[in-house]
């Protein structure tokens, strides 16, 4: 912890990614979408996601198709769905505690915002269930840029409402998509997987 509290403290302002970075949404994503396809006759696995969830929502089910495991005839219906059906899965996230903190550390003495490419609401929720939304100063996703993670859009735009520079910005992610979207902005990255395994991850092995 004095680790990542002491990166903290070198930086003008903290940005974090949403989820598998403040909150574990990982089991309630997979969960949502595992019955929004079951619903159209598709299955949804789970090891698959879990190396693909940092994508946008759209390229996630492009993804999915190129990838051969079926073709989707209503993207727009599915992502509708999901979103019904992960806001109805709330009560399975879970803060992760150790990067949470330093928000709550730093809440008042550092300008912070959540940048994510997921969407708005969704965000919004996943941070609000548990008690992380007021923290923030801005919360920038998918929608308020033209391109999402692994391009710097999403963290110059945060940075750029934050007002403080992006080479004097901190970022904290979960994944190799958010990671190079951090670097590719010109920030300070934290990778948080050398803090943090999920429940979820520690199944699988």
């Amino acid at each position: 912890m004095n680790t990542l509290s002491e990166a903290a403290q070198q930086a003008d302002a903290l940005i974090f990614d949403c989820d598998g970075t403040l909150v574990d949404t990982i089991p309630a994503h997979l969960h949502a979408l595992q019955v929004g396809f079951e619903r159209i006759g598709l299955k949804f696995p789970a090891e698959w996601f879990h190396q693909n969830h940092s994508l946008t929502a759209d390229a996630l089910l492009q993804k999915f198709q190129d990838d051969g495991l079926g073709q989707i005839e209503d993207p727009k219906a599915v992502l509708a769905k999901h979103e019904a059906l992960f806001r109805e899965s709330l009560h399975m996230l879970e803060e992760v505690s150790v990067i949470a903190s330093i928000a709550r550390e730093y809440k008042g003495k550092l300008p912070m915002a959540v940048a994510s490419n997921g969407n708005r609401v969704n965000v919004e929720v996943s941070l609000e269930a548990v008690d992380l939304l007021p923290y923030f100063d801005a919360i920038v996703t998918r929608e308020d840029v033209l391109h999402g993670k692994p391009e710097p859009d999403i963290y110059l735009e945060a940075a750029r409402r934050l007002n403080v520079a992006p080479t004097r910005c901190l970022v904290f992610e979960d994944s190799e998509t958010g990671l190079a979207a951090g670097r590719a902005a010109g920030a300070k990255v934290i990778d948080i997987r050398d803090y943090y395994q999920p429940t979820w991850q520690q199944a699988a092995h």
